[in-house]
């Protein structure tokens, strides 16, 4: 088994979605996020071997992204490009795919990560009316034609959004807002702690982009790359982070997926945004063929299963196996990123790791792992401030688990992930 490392890594600011279409499809914002990642390195695209994105829904003019984006890059005729998806954690399995094409020996310089464009998420046609549209089709005269018309009826024009489509499981019939209402009522987290856990996040990515010293600044290799669109625009930072945010002003929000008793709110859920993120990966063959600087290596990755309907706790049973996988203990961890679908969720996730009965019955373990420490989770905020492009998401923590680990010379960090079907996933990265 080859190792894996981490070279270098790039992505484009989230872009809160605001009621329209972005400027920029997903495949513009991948280029946008990999163009400069591959422009401060010693060697050509040509050299890349494989493209891999992540991406939850490309639209049509965008069938199999991956192998859109390797081309729009320069990447050549001869890198394959490909696309994967696994709801949230796309990013995150892109990366999975990456890892194990180079420690196979199939590829020595994989392109990897993902990327969403939410905001363009299509609006469909239902059901009724597309069968009152093929009854019109195959009318054969106009005496057929004029009666199936006179068929139609004004409801038939009400769209699908596609997007509340996709944050629905089809499975339990819930949406994803939801499953994080029952974990609030499974784990006893009140609506207080929702809101402070999500001004706190607030809070930390809002001291991260005011910092005289930007922590997304490792060697001169910037996290964020300026991104322009079409309207000659830029932007340079997250843009749904809520400088003004207060515990006041969230708990003026009304919940929107249980009303009117429920306890999760716009305010203490992950924004609806545009974005894309991509690292590079080298084996230590293609590390030493081109005096790279590798910032990390990818230890192990693991995935687990549970229910749907709380899929919210999907990190800590994938955290839980990536753990026993390597005979690690929470204590050996220096920096932990777990992405914030909803603030209950990640509370959630904290608390099953600390509950020796949920340990014993639902990991499998024969006590308690422990409690995650606070000040090492998340610590320049998450998705509730600065986004959630769902395909993007996975390898953008992968990135700023490494950032955080060169910056603080630390050691070993881990970022996850809840899926939505029920699903989790777990990465573990070394400081090289």
């Amino acid at each position: 088994m080859r190792e894996v490392f981490i070279i270098d890594g790039s992505r484009t600011p989230f872009i809160k979605a605001a009621g329209k279409p972005n400027p920029l499809s997903a495949a513009d914002l991948a280029v946008a996020a990999a163009q400069p990642l591959l422009a401060r390195q010693p060697f050509a695209a040509r050299n890349i071997d494989e493209v891999i994105a992540g991406c939850v829904a490309p639209n049509a003019n965008e069938a199999n992204i991956g192998r859109i984006i390797a081309l729009r890059l320069g990447c050549g005729h001869a890198t394959t490009g490909w696309t994967v998806q696994r709801n949230c954690a796309s990013g995150l399995q892109a990366l999975d795919c990456a890892f194990k094409d180079i420690t196979l020996g199939r590829h020595n310089l994989v392109l990897a990560g993902g990327t969403e464009a939410m905001s363009r998420a299509p609006l469909l046609l239902s059901e009724d009316m597309v069968a009152w549209l093929a009854e019109l089709r195959l009318a054969k005269n106009f005496e057929a034609k004029l009666k199936q018309l006179l068929k139609f009826r004004p409801k038939f024009i009400v769209p699908v959004i596609s997007l509340l489509r996709g944050l629905t499981d089809p499975v339990v019939n819930m949406t994803m807002g939801e499953t994080a209402e029952k974990l609030a009522a499974k784990f006893g987290i009140n609506r207080q702690e929702m809101d402070h856990f999500a001004w706190q996040s607030q809070q930390r990515a809002a001291q991260s982009q005011q910092s005289k010293n930007p922590p997304t600044l490792l060697l001169n290799k910037p996290e964020i790359a300026p991104t322009f669109d079409w309207c000659g625009k830029v932007v340079t930072t997250d843009t749904g982070v809520r400088t003004d945010s207060t515990l006041e002003k969230l708990a003026t929000l009304k919940p929107v997926f249980d009303k009117p008793f429920g306890s999760v709110t716009a305010g203490n859920s992950s924004q609806i945004s545009d974005g894309a993120a991509f690292l590079l990966l080298a084996s230590a063959q293609a590390v030493q063929e081109h005096d790279l600087q590798p910032i990390a290596k990818i230890k192990d990755i693991a995935w687990s299963g549970l229910d749907p309907s709380i899929m919210g706790l999907g990190p800590a049973h994938a955290i839980a196996k990536l753990l026993q996988q390597q005979r690690l203990n929470l204590a050996d961890i220096d920096f932990w990123e777990i992405n914030e679908a909803f603030a209950v969720q990640v509370i959630a996730c904290v608390r099953a790791l600390a509950d020796e009965q949920y340990c014993k019955e639902a990991l499998g373990l024969k006590q308690a792992l422990g409690t995650i420490n606070a000040a090492q989770l998340n610590v320049d905020g998450g998705a509730i401030a600065v986004g959630h492009p769902v395909g993007a998401s996975g390898a953008r923590l992968a990135l700023h688990v490494a950032q955080l680990l060169a910056r603080n010379t630390a050691q070993l960090g881990i970022a996850s992930l809840c899926i939505g079907g029920g699903q989790g996933g777990a990465l573990l990265l070394e400081r090289v």
